[in-house]
């Protein structure tokens, strides 16, 4: 034992001391901070970066974990975005508070450089072991391009074009645009008025005329092709400047699917390291954006107002999700629980601000309502199991509230239990009666839900009932994570919402 420790930390030792010599680039072990300051602006020569040189510095490891999960929350959040359908533009107004608060790159910054490279490198570890992990990672940091590109001053995407040095990627001389203008003005014509939003004949017409026109395989642009937003000449499309931002992406997709298949062939060089290899395998299983920083604001949109009665109000039972409405109902016509059914909602009903006293008040009326309890036997067999749950008997830990993720890491409910994920544990007929007379959703999006139902993205799923049943993306005004991945965080938003429309009714 003592001798393979050894090895591991010598192991350690000589890979450390490695250096990467790549064409024009040093990167070094413990270089200097003026150094390391060079480095990232040779890497960072404009606001973005391709990665296409792997970090070799020395970080440690809580900010291995840290930079990786606060790229995750983005790349989590870009994902529920685009499976909700959710354009470009709205896509832009939910990510964008999260950018400037987890991954800033307008900055100068060295220290924001450098969580924006290693980060990205460290999800390439999570990423790169399976084709559909590979497809997903590739498709939300394509995005990520996308959106951060959009974000910048026209001068700031010219600099990071030239940076780049794509093949093909060279503007067309004036007179081959003057030979083709005819072609090329009717081909771009729908897409100056519906993009760039040029209604007026006159204004399209100058844009056109100050217009650069790029020439390239039309393979490139292949899904411009098939929308017909190019002109094809010869094999080649003429792609106007406007649109360059489809050809820079697919290239980045291609650089970063050879990429991982190639860091998935070192992935074995990875075995002897104890101290990582947890900590990829936890990202790369689906965590979760809520499983940090969140906790600690859930209870505020109640202030104090849910007691044993209350909770049973129309008021504060609208605003919870399908799972805690269904532990609910299932209490209120059995007068008892199971045991993972009392945890969920136990918990559910701490995090949204029942305290103990409350609580303990709450389960006895429930339990011994319907006359099959007493409350001798109440107090006897179920009252330490509550208040074990506010952290006041036993071990006296302080438990929080279950997110999506330990809901459905639970064993499923069997006959008489109401625990779980309803869009999970339902049936098609059960889940599509309640989301139309229950939430009053309409046929179309009842499909919808369905859909992500049967993809498995049962907390896409929930979101999108969010939001189908409190106005659409209304929810982006509370919170920078629209992506609902907590019972918790369900209620909290849909109780503020309902305080803010019955403010403004008065």
């Amino acid at each position: 034992m003592f001798r393979q420790s050894k090895r591991r930390v010598a192991n350690r030792r000589n890979f450390g001391d490695q250096v990467s010599r790549t064409p024009g680039k040093f990167i070094l072990n413990g270089i200097t901070s003026e150094e390391e300051k060079q480095l990232y602006q040779s890497l960072y020569e404009s606001k973005l970066s391709f990665y296409e040189v792997p970090p070799k510095g020395e970080i440690t490891l809580e900010q291995f974990e840290l930079w990786a999960i606060d790229r995750l929350k983005v790349l989590l959040e870009i994902e529920s975005c685009v499976q909700r359908n959710k354009t470009a533009k709205e896509i832009e107004i939910i990510v964008k508070p999260l950018l400037q608060k987890l991954l800033p790159f307008t900055t100068e910054d060295l220290q924001d450089r450098k969580k924006d490279y290693y980060s990205h490198f460290i999800l390439r570890l999570c990423f790169c072991r399976s084709k559909e992990l590979r497809e997903k990672f590739i498709r939300s940091e394509t995005m990520l391009l996308k959106l951060r590109f959009n974000m910048m001053t026209s001068r700031d995407q010219a600099k990071f074009v030239q940076t780049l040095n794509l093949p093909f990627l060279q503007f067309i001389s004036d007179e081959e645009k003057e030979q083709l203008s005819t072609q090329l003005y009717q081909t771009i014509s729908s897409s100056l008025q519906f993009q760039l939003n040029l209604t007026d004949e006159t204004a399209r017409r100058q844009y056109f005329e100050q217009e650069k026109f790029i020439k390239l395989p039309f393979e490139s642009v292949i899904e411009l092709v098939g929308a017909r937003q190019v002109f094809i000449k010869k094999g080649y499309a003429y792609l106007p400047q406007f649109q360059q931002l489809n050809h820079i992406a697919n290239e980045f997709a291609n650089m970063l699917s050879l990429a991982l298949t190639k860091t998935y062939q070192t992935i074995p060089r990875l075995n002897e390291d104890d101290r990582l290899l947890p900590i990829l395998h936890h990202l790369s299983t689906g965590y979760t954006i809520t499983n940090f920083q969140q906790h600690d604001q859930f209870g505020q949109a109640s202030q104090g107002e849910i007691n044993a009665k209350s909770v049973y109000s129309s008021a504060i039972q609208e605003n919870f999700p399908l799972c805690a409405k269904n532990l609910m109902s299932g209490l209120k016509e059995n007068h008892h629980l199971r045991y993972q059914g009392r945890q969920q909602l136990s918990f559910f009903l701490k995090g949204i601000g029942m305290d103990v006293d409350e609580a303990l008040q709450f389960w006895s009326d429930a339990f011994t309502s319907g006359g099959q309890m007493t409350q001798e036997k109440f107090n006897k067999e179920y009252r330490y199991n509550f208040r074990h749950n506010y952290g006041l008997e036993g071990n006296r830990i302080n438990y929080k509230p279950w997110d999506c993720r330990t809901i459905l890491s639970r064993p499923r409910p069997s006959r008489g239990e109401y625990h779980g994920c309803p869009y999970r544990d339902w049936n098609v007929d059960k889940l599509t009666l309640e989301l139309s007379q229950g939430m009053s959703l309409n046929p179309s999006q009842v499909t919808s839900v369905l859909d992500s139902v049967q993809r498995t993205e049962y907390t896409i799923a929930c979101t999108k009932v969010f939001e189908m049943t409190h106005g659409g993306s209304a929810n982006t005004e509370i919170n920078d994570q629209s992506h609902i991945a907590h019972p918790n965080l369900y209620y909290e938003r849909s109780r503020q919402l309902q305080k803010k429309a019955g403010a403004a009714i008065k």
